[in-house]
């Protein structure tokens, strides 16, 4: 049974069953009280942890709900504002934060889809937001003892058919010398030099616009004309991944380490600006100019791309984009990221 007393004028009910948790939650009368207790024992009874909304005692919203995620993440590895997975919640918490999340079924899933569709977001993208939907869920449940649906596994069959949902493809679209002089140009003049920059400094180092937008000064060897990326992408590996990257002469952008020089030190960083602000003019710019489907990261695609075109090996494009694939090959050098400024021969 449970034990509802009354407390400084309110009506405290707890439940306490072998193999759960004290499950405790204070009322303005009796009768709220005992409602809740009954249903949280309701919930026992069925071999179940007591639901999300016996827990919340009312709707717990899938706002809420992510919140609560991301203070469980705050304890071992916090939701960088500057990440996909932060913009990710924010969408989700967007659309869908209103519903019940113990009551979600896979028509509001199918909805979500549905309108970030309408919105330009591939089946890659979706399935992504998606599935991250999915990893709340089932870690909220887990620590905080409640019962959520298995919604997402139980909507994938419908949004598979639909085509809202899938796979990444390779994409393989580069652009033309034409294209980039164009954007660089419109960038130039409707956002400012840095943007116009940046977008240089993508084709001419193959960096991530992230990578691009965290480079500070402190991280400049000027000796040896290298800056230092800090915490490159690994899915091995989520921090203290640094690489030193050479800013190399002859690039289709020019020189890059005069480029880095010309930036004023307005801060300590060497492009102050935002990477979704950047991602977002550059596709204004491609929309103002009729290039259809381009979007930044093709320029990282582009800027390797190049780097073979000109000669480099495997080996010393991996310094520069950082990818770990090459494993095996390089027991069998010694590569500097400086050598790579006398060319492809390395002499």
């Amino acid at each position: 049974m449970a034990s509802i007393i009354q407390h400084r004028g309110k009506w405290r009910a707890q439940v306490r069953r072998k193999g759960f948790p004290v499950y405790t939650k204070t009322w303005d009368t009796k009768a709220q009280a005992e409602r809740w207790a009954r249903q949280v024992e309701a919930d026992i009874e069925r071999g179940l942890r007591p639901s999300a909304t016996a827990v919340a005692g009312g709707s717990y919203t899938v706002a809420a709900m992510i919140e609560d995620y991301r203070r469980l993440r705050e304890a071992s590895r916090p939701v960088r504002d500057t990440s996909t997975e932060h913009y990710n919640l924010v969408r989700l918490a967007g659309y869908l934060g209103d519903l019940d999340a113990s009551r979600l079924r896979p028509e509001d899933l199918v909805g979500y889809a549905q309108r970030r569709a309408d919105e330009g977001a591939g089946p890659y993208t979706v399935n992504t937001e998606i599935s991250k939907l999915g990893t709340v869920m089932r870690m909220v449940a887990s620590l905080k003892h409640m019962t959520l649906p298995d919604v997402v596994q139980q909507a994938r069959p419908l949004l598979n058919h639909l085509k809202l949902i899938g796979g990444g493809g390779r994409r393989e679209r580069r652009p033309t010398d034409d294209e980039l002089a164009r954007v660089i140009a419109h960038m130039e003049a409707t956002y400012g030099l840095v943007y116009a920059d940046a977008v240089r400094f993508a084709v001419g180092t193959a960096m991530r616009r992230g990578e691009i937008v965290r480079v500070t000064w402190a991280d400049i060897d000027e000796k040896r004309r290298l800056i230092l990326v800090r915490d490159r992408k690994d899915p091995r590996q989520k921090a203290g991944n640094d690489q030193w990257v050479p800013l190399l002469a002859g690039t289709a952008m020019g020189d890059m380490w005069a480029l880095v020089q010309r930036q004023p030190r307005t801060s300590d960083r060497i492009f102050p600006i935002h990477e979704q602000t950047l991602t977002k003019y550059f596709t204004w710019t491609c929309r103002a100019l009729a290039i259809p489907d381009l979007h930044f990261h093709d320029l990282r695609h582009h800027a390797i791309s190049l780097l073979f075109e000109r000669g480099f090996r495997i080996e010393q494009v991996a310094l520069v984009s950082g990818h770990r694939s090459w494993q095996h090959l390089k027991r069998y050098t010694n590569l500097r990221p400086e050598d790579l400024h006398k060319g492809p021969s390395g002499r």
